[in-house]
């Protein structure tokens, strides 16, 4: 069942994800050679603490950490480690906010000092391909309408979306109905209404999409050692349009 927010809930998302967003602001200032994803993992659960919120996804199904912290190859689900980061790595850091019972679900891909021409054309199409997903995102339109124009743009840059991983909605709780997939037949799937709330959040590999899982069995990366990257935002369905919930 798909649960429809009321405009106090989606107020309160709201407040949750502006400072979700403000944590990823104070994440790309730390971004360098040098640091741990362990030292982000940290400040992210320091900052959480200072303004009253907590990162939801620590002791979800046993899961450790603030964050998720995906280098290079990791396609999502990574563990924050002690090992620093290196000159041309890319790193995606993956959070969800609880703000007094609301929560909002946020993630993006750095480039950690130098990055060569292909991997910043994977960031760029990346991101892109998010805002092609949330242009889909207006009352009326279906399910499978976010996803189609994901999956064509990305293809048509000569990258793969990844299939296993997909969007979903929020609100209470992390994971609810409806499921968004980033790949997928325009006109098909459950019909957006005004007061839904869910994430989108495209998964983009320079190969092939497939993916193995590590023995953590958290952690996917790709199949073929390409790198991967992904961006998210939780978006709300509104009458006027969507509403990116997750942003400043």
């Amino acid at each position: 069942m798909i649960i429809l927010k009321s405009p106090r809930e989606i107020e309160n998302m709201r407040r949750s994800g502006v400072l979700l967003a403000t944590i990823h602001q104070e994440i790309a200032k730390l971004i360098k050679p040098g640091i741990t994803t362990m030292e982000i993992d940290r400040f992210v659960e320091g900052f959480l603490k200072k303004h009253g919120a907590t990162p939801e996804q620590k002791g979800y199904k046993g899961y450790e950490f603030a964050t998720c912290a995906s280098i290079n190859d990791e396609v999502c689900h990574g563990f924050p480690r002690k090992t620093p980061l290196n000159n041309g790595d890319i790193v995606t850091i993956d959070m969800v906010v609880n703000l007094n019972g609301a929560l909002s679900d946020s993630a993006w891909s750095y480039a950690v000092g130098d990055v060569d021409s292909k991997t910043e054309q994977l960031l760029k199409v990346t991101e892109e391909s998010l805002y092609k997903g949330i242009e889909q995102s207006v009352e009326g339109n279906r399910i499978g309408d976010i996803g189609h124009a994901i999956q064509t743009y990305v293809e048509g840059e000569g990258f793969s979306v990844v299939r296993r991983f997909i969007g979903h909605g929020i609100g209470s709780t992390i994971h609810e109905k409806p499921e968004v997939p980033h790949f997928g037949v325009a006109g098909r799937g459950s019909r957006l209404r005004e007061g839904m709330v869910f994430t989108i959040e495209p998964m983009v590999n320079i190969g092939d999409f497939e993916v193995k899982m590590d023995d953590n069995g958290w952690t996917a990366r790709t199949e073929d050692g390409s790198l991967s990257a992904q961006f998210e935002h939780t978006i709300a369905v509104t009458k006027d349009g969507p509403v990116i919930l997750t942003r400043l």
